[in-house]
């Protein structure tokens, strides 16, 4: 399971829904979540992927503080 923050809003996709496979790297990943919501890369280039000891992912917004 893919679990996602975007705009506002969490979603949580299958990995096959998205395309994304085991040992992909991140910027796989982001790439296919850009393709998946319609919108450029750039816009998770700052998201951190989370991989969990279960193999579920976490993507969100990096965490700003200050």
């Amino acid at each position: 399971m893919v679990h996602i923050r975007f705009e506002g809003r969490s979603y949580d996709i299958e990995e096959n829904q998205l395309g994304v496979t085991d040992g992909m790297n991140d910027k796989s990943v982001k790439e296919r979540l850009a393709q998946h919501f319609d919108v450029r890369s750039e816009r998770f280039q700052s998201y951190v992927v989370d991989r969990r000891p279960s193999g579920d992912l976490i993507v969100r917004p990096e965490a700003v503080y200050g």
